[in-house]
């Protein structure tokens, strides 16, 4: 037995020196893990640094505020992008020319030439399409409406169907006698919620708003309203305008689309007609702004859209008198 474990000392030892000889750590009863050959790295990374929201506020400015390019092309041989002024063949890709913009007058005599060389219906209608400057300073905007305009030559065969909202007996027979479709006070409430009758506009005078607010969600835009000049005291006066009247709104934000005449309309009075609509939206521009309406349109319901200058037919400007 002694000699067992002298002998088992003895190989103990052994291999405990010749650990030490080759440079290894001794055997020690736990498992050292390999050595790694790890990557040397000469720099430090930087922190990243977080931006004030001053700071951001600043730079989102300098982005708003960013000048757009404008190129000017007066003494240019040719438009910035262009292929030249005008196009030298009769059949041309038009995105390599400027585009044409005709004055309202020969945009109105083309309609008309296209009416014949397409045989289309005589009596199609003409709409105009208007592009409103709706911005205001410190990123405002201009308030989105409705409109009634009276069109020196109406295009419609019959009248408006007009209801007027009065309690007033007085006031009942006068709206009868100038041509309303409809009179009465709160008895007429109930009629309308069952779609027994019905009208194109609904004219009241101020004592009836507060007992008209169960008719909110049923007439909507129709509903009467004293910026759109359907509340009042003067009750011809309104049904002059409403019965005749040709009614349109901004739509997305800075678009007017409606029809301002027939083609079958003489020149003039399709003219007359546009340039009634056109100041009519003039109208609602705030004081001290620029022009209001940045791109006009005009095109019957078959024709291509021509382009025309507003500013031609609107009035202008009186100058300051200079001393």
């Amino acid at each position: 037995m002694a000699t067992c474990t002298r002998t088992v000392w003895k190989v103990l030892a052994g291999c405990q020196r010749q650990l030490l000889s080759t440079g290894r750590p001794p055997y020690t009863g736990i498992l050292h893990p390999a050595p790694r050959s790890l990557p040397v790295r000469t720099f430090a990374a930087v922190r990243a640094q977080k931006k004030d929201k001053k700071d951001k506020k600043e730079e989102s400015d300098k982005v708003v505020n960013k000048e757009k390019r404008v190129i000017d092309d007066k003494d240019r041989h040719k438009p910035f992008g262009k292929t030249a002024w005008v196009p030298v063949d009769d059949v041309y890709i038009m995105r390599y020319y400027p585009r044409t913009i005709y004055s309202a007058a020969d945009a109105i005599d083309m309609l008309k030439k296209f009416q014949v060389l397409d045989f289309t219906p005589h009596n199609q209608p003409v709409y105009v399409d208007l592009k409103l400057d709706m911005k205001l300073e410190k990123k405002k905007k201009v308030d989105t409406f409705v409109s009634t305009v009276h069109l020196p030559h109406p295009f419609k065969t019959e009248m408006n169907k007009v209801l007027v909202f009065t309690e007033d007996s007085n006031q009942s027979k006068v709206a009868q006698e100038s041509g309303a479709a409809f009179a009465g006070g709160v008895e007429l409430i109930q009629p309308i919620l069952d779609d027994e009758i019905s009208a194109d506009f609904y004219v009241a005078v101020p004592d009836m708003l507060a007992k008209l607010v169960p008719l909110k969600n049923k007439l909507r835009k129709k509903f009467p309203k004293s910026n759109r000049g359907s509340v009042g005291i003067n009750i011809p006066k309104m049904l002059e305008l409403f019965k005749t009247g040709h009614e349109y709104m901004v739509e997305s934000d800075c678009y007017v689309r409606t029809q301002i005449a027939t083609l079958n309309m003489p020149s003039e009075h399709i003219f007359a007609n546009l340039q009634a609509v056109l100041m009519d939206v003039c109208s609602h521009r705030p004081a001290h702004t620029g022009p209001f309406i940045e791109r006009a349109i005009i095109a019957s319901h078959t024709s291509e859209a021509l382009w025309f200058r507003s500013g031609d037919i609107l009035p202008k400007p009186a100058e300051d008198k200079k001393d």
